[in-house]
């Protein structure tokens, strides 16, 4: 697949724009389209969904989403020298593409999407993990989103995938895990994106799930795993000595000895503990 639309190749497009990535603004863009493409197919049938998408920068994802089918797509971009190009996009695709100038930190995109929604997006490196816990942790589940499919740097997507007694298992894992099924579905060189980063990249998909994979309150559950892992050389009697005077008895009620780190306990025992505290 040579090309994906009738729209100039994306170097020509950066080249007659005069756009170069920001390190400021967390870009690297992604020039492939084929690459773009396959992103886009990874999340699965678009034509009956709307998608959200953060920091499309020159458009390269938005089009391969396009591509693929999307009903709607509403892209958020922060930085106003990629406008004119993401115009000329949905320029080619009428209707369908509706452009938001925004920081995605300050923006409610249910007013301007219709369920079912998915989230696809090559997310901006300085507010991808904070935009994830977000979307991870919202007041009611299920979410407004029935997926995730979305690009960080591999160190941060292994974070999200990981298993206990890894040293990547943390608060990170705990959170997508517990309300999602999340696996990498791509694994990207630093040379597919300009500028390259030192780093690879990787995709992560999260399949929100009806309801939580083990009972807990949120509240509780998400303080109990922050303070574990801000503290995960500790033993857990020591970390969470705060939160009860009886920690350590609540620690033996949930299956977990009090010697042990948090590295090491199952999501499975961390809700039955947030549940063992509730009380």
């Amino acid at each position: 697949m040579s090309a994906i639309d009738d729209l100039p190749p994306l170097r020509e497009v950066i080249a007659a724009h005069g756009l170069s990535a920001r390190k400021a603004l967390g870009q690297n863009f992604l020039l492939d389209l084929n690459l773009t493409a396959k992103i886009a197919r990874t999340a699965g049938d678009l034509t009956r969904a709307d998608v959200l998408e953060v920091g499309p920068g020159p458009g390269g994802l938005t089009r391969g989403l396009l591509a693929q089918g999307a009903r709607h797509v509403l892209a958020v971009e922060k930085d106003a020298r990629c406008l004119p190009v993401l115009a000329e996009i949905a320029e080619a695709y009428p209707g369908r593409l509706e452009v938001v100038q925004a920081d995605a930190l300050d923006l409610d995109p249910l007013t301007r999407l219709t369920p079912p929604i998915k989230v696809v997006a090559n997310l901006p490196y300085n507010v991808g993990t904070e935009l994830l816990v977000r979307w991870l942790t919202p007041r009611a589940w299920p979410p407004f989103w029935d997926s995730l499919t979305l690009m960080f740097q591999r160190e941060v997507a292994e974070r999200i995938v990981a298993t206990p007694g890894s040293k990547a298992y943390g608060r990170l894992a705990l959170l997508a895990q517990w309300r999602t099924d999340a696996r990498i579905v791509m694994t990207l060189p630093p040379g597919a994106f300009t500028p390259p980063p030192k780093v690879e990249s990787a995709v992560v998909q999260l399949t929100a799930l009806p309801r939580p994979r083990f009972p807990a309150d949120p509240g509780i559950l998400e303080r109990l795993v922050a303070r574990a892992f801000n503290q995960r050389r500790k033993m857990l009697r020591g970390a969470l000595k705060g939160l009860s005077p009886d920690v350590e008895d609540r620690l033996r009620a949930a299956g977990i000895a009090p010697t042990d780190r948090a590295e090491a306990v199952s999501l499975e025992k961390f809700c039955a503990l947030a549940r063992a505290l509730e009380h």
